[in-house]
């Protein structure tokens, strides 16, 4: 559905979708639109869980991330590039970090240890991306083994919402 739409409205736009095969054309097109449709998969087989997401991003050449957007079809909630304002940011004495639940860093253990921290397990890299956005976690900690339509439409979003997103190791995201 999501591919058709972007057919339609946008046939000139090249894709990089979780669901098609690549078409290395992509690399010197000046729009990309990055998909996936269903990240969290496992999750969105398991009851009773609501921690999967449809992640829609557009990158332009010479300009990164232009657009996303980020919907949370179990709990109602579409967040975009065009959201308003950033949620505010609760005070709390213990910091809450989102991380892979199943494959988290094996550092982060240790850091939740020295800062005090709670972890929070969950599937998505946006449902845990947007669980920051909303000021419900302080960080979304991931050390590797994502591919762009995974980050994408999250980063878009939570650099809109003017949170800082990076590699592990500082280095600026990039795409296409």
């Amino acid at each position: 559905y999501i591919l058709e739409r972007l057919a339609a409205a946008r046939p000139g736009d090249a894709v990089l979708s979780e669901e098609s095969a690549d078409d290395p054309s992509r690399v010197d097109a000046d729009r990309v639109w990055i998909v996936d449709p269903l990240d969290g998969s496992k999750e969105y087989g398991m009851p009773g869980h609501s921690d999967w997401a449809v992640h829609v991003a557009l990158w332009e050449a010479g300009k990164g991330l232009t657009a996303g957007a980020v919907a949370q079809p179990a709990i109602g909630v579409v967040h975009s590039t065009d959201d308003a304002a950033p949620a505010p940011r609760p005070m709390r004495r213990r910091p809450r970090i989102v991380i892979s639940g199943s494959r988290p860093p094996a550092f982060v253990f240790d850091l939740a240890r020295d800062l005090g921290a709670d972890l929070i397990r969950m599937g998505s890299a946006g449902a845990k991306a947007m669980a920051v956005v909303r000021g419900e976690a302080d960080a979304y900690i991931h050390a590797g083994g994502q591919w762009e339509w995974d980050s994408a439409a999250p980063v878009a979003v939570a650099q809109a919402a003017g949170l800082h997103c990076a590699r592990i190791d500082g280095s600026a995201l990039e795409y296409n």
